[in-house]
């Protein structure tokens, strides 16, 4: 088969594995007053902690067309990874955050209601796969999984504050917090409070990005969270400051119909979210955007430039988290994963870019 054809052949693979994606979120938004029978719901839950096996493999192109090409938007490639695991739990990946300044040792979290964590290992620059991967799962006030509970299974966003670890629930439209400082991943979660009209996004377009304002910054101390498709009464995407020195609720332009999966703050005071859109036409398309931080405040409507945008004609999937870290050599670098939805004709991807401009 010739390249045009198995690329062709990929895209239209890929192109189904997100039309089966979209009916299947399309459907049990339909079904959120009538779920379906739990045992449906979590499948892949993470019944307990356990080591993974992970294998790796290189993805050396981003763009398979035009392989000498290593530049896209603002971004340069570095490396990716496709992937895969033979433990059945090992995928809805959405949310990850380093646990160090390396990008070496990450959090992660499915959205069945698991952690998992382990190291990125390196070549040079170059990511050559996970070690040392473990799986658990996300514990509840009581010390139980919170899948035992009725829909708290969508863990769809974290944001980290030292030992402090967020995780937003997409259908309950609830916020968890757990101190790692008492276990790690064995810590208990404590629902915190929450403004009213977060409450009220929808069932599954809720809470699907967070981070943390660090000290030194605009806005320190305060958890700003973004729903995935959550609108005002504009078209705009809606978002909240929990906590802080001015909570409130803000609107992020939305333009061309993205919606927001992931979000990451950098040292400069740059808020980069991470958007992406499905249709029939054109597969699914992604891009980041750049938000001053500064512009952020309540009632504000905040917009900025597009860095960086790919579609499948590019190594990419169902790209769902972000994060970034700085190198020894003063290099911002964004690390994207992806959530397979546990389905065979999607990949779970790690990849990664420099910020170049």
């Amino acid at each position: 088969m010739s390249t045009i054809s198995s690329r062709r052949s990929f895209l239209r693979h890929a192109a189904a594995g997100f039309s089966t994606f979209a009916v299947s979120r399309f459907a049990q938004a339909q079904a959120a007053t009538e779920p379906p029978p739990r045992p449906l719901q979590v499948e892949h839950a993470v019944a307990a902690p356990v080591s993974v096996e992970v294998n790796a493999r290189s993805i050396p192109n981003f763009e398979p067309r035009d392989r000498t090409r290593t530049r896209f938007g603002s971004l340069d490639y570095r490396s990716g990874l496709a992937l895969t695991s033979p433990y059945r739990g090992f995928g809805g990946l959405s949310g990850l955050r380093f646990l160090d300044g390396k990008g070496e040792r990450f959090l992660a979290i499915s959205d069945q209601g698991g952690w998992f964590t382990g190291s990125i290992r390196y070549s040079g620059r170059d990511m050559v796969g996970l070690a040392d991967v473990e799986a658990a799962p996300l514990l509840g006030a009581e010390g139980r999984p919170i899948t035992e509970k009725h829909l708290w299974w969508d863990s769809e966003s974290i944001a980290r504050d030292g030992s402090l670890v967020y995780v937003g629930l997409e259908r309950v439209n609830q916020i968890l917090r757990y101190d790692f400082a008492k276990g790690g991943t064995r810590a208990r979660g404590e629902v915190i409070a929450v403004p009213p009209a977060l409450r009220k996004l929808p069932s599954n377009k809720g809470l699907e990005a967070m981070v943390v304002v660090p000290k030194g910054q605009p806005l320190a101390g305060t958890l700003i969270a973004f729903s995935e498709r959550g609108l005002d009464a504009d078209g705009n995407l809606i978002a909240f400051l929990i906590g802080g020195p001015t909570p409130g609720q803000f609107s992020v332009r939305r333009t061309e119909k993205y919606d927001i999966s992931d979000a990451v703050l950098l040292p400069s005071g740059e808020l980069l979210i991470l958007e992406r859109k499905f249709s029939w036409f054109t597969g699914v398309n992604i891009r980041i955007r750049a938000i001053p931080l500064k512009a952020i405040a309540p009632g504000a409507l905040v917009d900025g430039p597009a860095l960086f945008a790919a579609d499948l004609g590019h190594e990419i999937d169902n790209m769902e988290g972000i994060d970034a870290h700085v190198t020894a050599e003063g290099e911002t670098v964004l690390t994207l994963i992806s959530d397979d939805n546990f389905s065979m004709l999607q990949r779970t991807l790690l990849l990664q870019f420099t910020l170049a401009e």
